[in-house]
C-alpha cells in the first residue's frame, strides 16, 4: 500500500510526503508519484504522532469509577475487587475504547501492562495500533500464585508470536508490594533469554519506600539494584521518591525512566524531578498511566501538565520549554521502545499526525510547537497514521460508535457484578 500527502507543512515548508511498505520512501515539495491513496492536507501540518510510555488500556472502562483517593486505598478497596470480576471480553472492549481515544488524540504506540493479554492483543490488532503488551504479575508473596504466574507468562510468550509486529510481549512485575523476590528474579532472568523489556511500577509512593525499608533495609531503587533487575531494559514508571544516588544508579544501568504528572498529581504520590532527572543523562519519556488514575489518555494534554508542573515545581520559567517537552512525548519514547519513529524523515516508520492549522487555538501560529503543547487540545488533530495506514482522517475512526456502545455496555455489566 501507498499513501501521498500532498502540500502538508513541514518544519514551516510546504511538501508532498510519500509513504510506502509502512515508511516514509520520499518527502520534497511537488512529488507526482502514482500512490493508492491520497490525502489533500493544504492547510494542515504534519507532524510525528504521539508514543505513550505507559498505560493500562482496559482501565477505559473504569473512567470516572473511583477517584479523590489515595493510592494504596484506590487499589486496594476499589480497584483490585473490580479486577477481580474481570474477563476477557470487558478487557477487548476496554481496551478497543482506549485506542479509539488514542487515535482521536493523535498516539499511535502505547506501553501497556493488564490482564488478560489476548483481549488487550486482539482489540490492538484491530484497531492497528502498536503497542508493547506486558503480561502482567503480581504473586503477592504466594508461592503457589507466583508459580502459576511463571507458567502463564511462559505460555503467554511463545502465544504472542501469532501477532504481527505491531505488537511485542514484554514482562510486567506490578510493584516490589505485590511482587516476590523470587518472582522479580526470575523476571529478570525470562527477560534477559528471550531479549524482552521489563515494566514495573517503581518508587511511587513514600509508603512504597517505608515499607521497603522495614522489609528488606533499603530503598526500593537500591533493592532491585541488589537483586539483578536494573538494566537497559527496564522501564521503570513514576520514581517520585528516589535520592540523587538512586538517579545516578538508574542512568548508569541504562533503566528508562517513564514520567506519570496527571496521575501523581491525582493520587498525590509525589513530584517527578524531572530536572535533576535529566542532568544524570537518563532516558525518560512522559505517559498518561490509566484512565482510573488520570483519567483520560490524551498525550498532548499529558505533556502540558508535564511542562507547568516542572516550571511550578523548580520555580523556573525556562524548564522544560516547549520543544523539549514535545519530544518526551514523540522521538524520547520511539528511541526507548526502537519504533524507528518519533519524527518526519525518510526510512522512518510512518507514524505521524496531520494537525489544522485554522484551528482557533493554533491562530496566529506563531510557533506551532508551543501552541501545541501551552494552548491546543486533540481536536485540532485531524488525521492519525500508524505505519502508513489511515486510521482517522476528517477526526472520524471507522466503527467509533459501536466501539463506544460496546464499552459502555460491559462497563455496566461489570457494575452490576459488583453491586450483586
Amino acid at each position: 500500500m501507498s499513501l501521498l500527502i500532498k502540500d502538508a507543512r513541514l518544519d514551516g515548508k510546504t511538501s508532498d510526503i510519500y509513504i510506502e511498505d509502512e515508511v516514509f520512501s520520499d518527502i520534497a515539495c511537488g512529488l507526482d508519484q502514482e500512490a493508492d491513496q491520497v490525502i489533500d492536507a493544504s492547510g494542515m501540518a504534519i507532524l510525528p504522532s504521539f508514543n505513550n510510555a505507559h498505560t493500562h488500556a482496559a482501565m477505559s472502562i473504569m473512567r470516572g469509577y473511583a477517584d479523590d483517593l489515595a493510592l494504596h486505598e484506590w487499589l486496594e478497596k476499589h480497584i483490585w475487587p473490580y479486577e477481580a470480576n474481570l474477563f476477557e471480553d470487558a478487557v477487548y472492549h476496554g481496551t478497543r475504547l482506549a485506542c479509539l481515544e488514542m487515535i482521536k488524540s493523535g498516539t499511535t504506540f502505547f506501553n501497556d501492562m493488564y490482564w488478560f493479554f489476548h483481549g488487550t492483543a486482539r482489540a490492538v490488532e484491530e484497531m492497528g495500533l502498536r503497542a508493547n503488551l506486558s503480561a502482567t504479575l503480581i504473586d503477592h508473596f504466594d508461592t503457589r500464585t507466583a508459580d502459576e504466574h511463571k507458567r502463564e507468562k511462559i505460555r503467554l510468550y511463545e502465544e504472542s508470536q501469532q501477532y504481527s509486529s505491531r505488537i511485542r510481549f514484554t514482562l510486567g512485575p506490578h510493584a516490589i508490594y505485590t511482587v516476590s523476590e523470587d518472582s522479580l528474579r526470575w523476571c529478570a532472568e525470562f527477560a534477559a533469554e528471550h531479549e524482552l523489556m521489563v515494566h514495573i511500577h517503581l518508587s511511587e509512593t513514600r509508603k512504597e519506600v517505608d515499607d521497603c525499608l522495614a522489609k528488606h533495609g533499603t530503598t526500593p531503587v537500591r533493592y532491585l539494584d541488589r537483586i539483578g533487575l536494573l538494566g537497559p531494559n527496564l522501564v521503570a514508571i513514576h520514581l517520585v521518591w528516589v535520592d540523587q544516588e538512586e538517579r545516578e544508579l538508574l542512568a548508569e544501568n541504562g533503566v528508562m525512566a517513564v514520567h506519570c504528572p496527571k496521575s501523581n498529581m491525582k493520587l498525590s504520590s509525589g513530584k517527578f524531578a524531572y530536572s535533576q532527572f535529566a542532568k544524570t543523562g537518563i532516558r525518560i519519556a512522559v505517559a498518561t498511566d490509566g484512565c482510573a488514575s488520570n483519567n483520560n489518555l490524551d498525550m498532548g494534554e499529558e505533556l502540558k501538565f508535564a511542562a507547568l508542573h516542572e516550571k511550578a515545581d523548580t520555580g523556573l520559567p525556562t524548564a522544560m520549554p516547549a520543544e523539549e517537552c514535545y519530544c518526551l512525548g514523540t522521538s524520547a519514547p520511539a528511541e526507548m521502545f526502537a519504533l524507528n519513529s518519533g519524527c518526519i524523515e525518510v526510512g522512518r516508520s510512518a507514524d505521524c499526525i496531520l494537525v489544522d492549522l485554522d484551528d482557533v487555538r493554533l491562530v496566529p501560529g506563531y510557533k506551532l510547537i508551543s501552541d501545541l503543547i501551552y494552548s491546543a487540545d486533540s481536536s485540532c488533530i485531524d488525521t492519525t497514521i500508524c505505519r502508513g495506514k489511515i486510521l482517522m482522517q476528517g477526526r472520524k475512526v471507522e466503527g467509533e460508535e459501536e466501539i463506544v456502545s460496546e464499552a459502555r455496555r460491559v462497563a455496566f455489566e461489570m457494575a452490576e457484578k459488583l453491586r450483586a
